[in-house]
């Protein structure tokens, strides 16, 4: 969902999804990943009481994600088991 006066916000984001695709293609000769993670609606600081609930009903799993939920992600794309991830954008919390 996207609200107001969060233009420069999101197109920071889209850029970042267009950067990690091209650094991936330059970094993949040398095996080195490039990932993103958009946790969708995380509770932050930025997270404002007025749309709470309504990003909350959003998520299949109606509720916010939470900094644990996010750490846990970039975890799996740091270690091993990520080597063949490279180039995406991982959307947290379901579609939005």
């Amino acid at each position: 969902m996207f609200f107001a006066n969060q233009s420069l916000y999101l197109g920071s984001k889209g850029a970042v999804e267009q950067f990690v695709r091209v650094l991936a293609t330059e970094l993949g000769p040398r095996n080195v990943t490039v990932n993103a993670i958009s946790p969708g609606p995380t509770e932050t600081d930025m997270m404002q009481d007025q749309h709470r609930d309504t990003v909350a009903m959003m998520s299949p799993f109606r509720r916010i994600g939470q900094p644990d939920d996010v750490a846990d992600v970039a975890l799996f794309l740091a270690g091993h088991e990520a080597r063949w991830v490279t180039g995406q954008n991982l959307a947290g919390g379901g579609v939005f």
